[in-house]
């Protein structure tokens, strides 16, 4: 069976909703189709490369303009992504809230053609928000980056490339979260990438690698079932676990020894101190399987280990 074959079998399922989920309110689909709660993973690193642009012709319209892109590019992703997983979702029963999808394609609560149209809307309001920086502010600079940044979610879940499926997709994401969005952020308010630190860069991108392999681990039996390449399927639970505590300790290292830009060694060291209780946490937790509990708290543990660094200088850089 072809996938365009699986997916059209997939999304006939789908659509068999239950008289229960027909009743239920559209809005609460769509809510639960959002992944709201994902939102984080574009807000702060958004945030942050606009906080370290905070002296270059600041503007609340660019704020606003910024995030109201990160919100149509994070339900762009989210959408896609269910669409493109639809088939692997349905084989998923180790979800977690960190992973698995929405789950509104799986339990039938909206079709496919639905959320197709929903993430081309999305799309287009995310190439729309670097258009009107373009025109009224006269900074064309964000326009490619953002443009750039929703070819990655095409290229991680979509002909040809697929790199979700043929190995590679965590690192799109890394550098997705890690280096486009900061960018994005900084040169939105400065209108060039003069300026923007460099030595800000390498955490950031170990912190969304560690960050994207450690959501993945979750669907890693769906993952295998449907022949994606994910690192956990190539390497196993567990050696997956091993290279995400690895890479938080060379985080916790850069970000007590590397000269970020506002902040002091002495709230750097502190930092740092607090995100050693949570590797220590996901140390005691390697070797949770998905399904089990244990993983749940691994994953949640290693998603604030890698959002604390980008809020804690976020917000250092603000008040400073």
């Amino acid at each position: 069976m072809t996938t365009s074959e699986r997916m059209e079998q997939a999304d006939k399922g789908g659509a068999a909703c239950t008289a229960g989920d027909r009743l239920r309110p559209a809005w609460r689909a769509w809510v639960q189709a959002a992944r709201l709660p994902s939102q984080m993973y574009i807000f702060w690193p958004l945030l942050l490369g606009q906080a370290l642009a905070m002296g270059e012709g600041f503007s609340w319209e660019i704020v606003l303009v910024c995030h109201f892109y990160g919100l149509a590019s994070q339900l762009y992703i989210v959408f896609a992504n269910d669409v493109a997983d639809i088939v692997t979702d349905r084989r998923n029963f180790s979800f977690t809230l960190f992973s698995g999808g929405s789950r509104v394609l799986v339990e039938g609560l909206l079709s496919r053609r639905q959320l197709a149209r929903a993430a081309v809307l999305c799309a287009v309001l995310s190439a729309l928000a670097g258009v009107f920086l373009g025109i009224r502010h006269h900074n064309w600079l964000p326009l490619p980056l953002i443009l750039f940044g929703l070819g990655l979610l095409w290229a991680y879940s979509y002909p040809p490339l697929r790199l979700s499926y043929r190995g590679g997709g965590e690192y799109l994401q890394m550098v997705g979260v890690g280096l486009v969005l900061p960018m994005i952020g900084f040169s939105a308010h400065a209108g060039t990438l003069a300026g923007l630190p460099l030595t800000l860069m390498p955490l950031m991108l170990v912190l969304s690698l560690s960050c994207a392999m450690a959501t993945a681990l979750p669907d890693e039996p769906s993952d295998r079932a449907d022949g994606k390449r994910t690192h956990a399927v190539r390497f196993g639970v567990a050696a997956s676990q091993r290279f995400i505590l690895r890479l938080n300790a060379l985080a916790l290292v850069w970000l007590v020894l590397a000269p970020l830009p506002g902040t002091a060694f002495s709230s750097r060291a502190l930092l740092a101190l607090a995100c050693a209780g949570l590797w220590l946490i996901c140390l005691r937790l390697a070797g949770a399987r998905p399904g089990e509990r244990g993983m749940l708290y691994f994953v949640a543990a290693q998603v604030t280990f890698c959002l604390a660094p980008m809020i804690a200088l976020t917000v250092l850089l603000l008040f400073s």
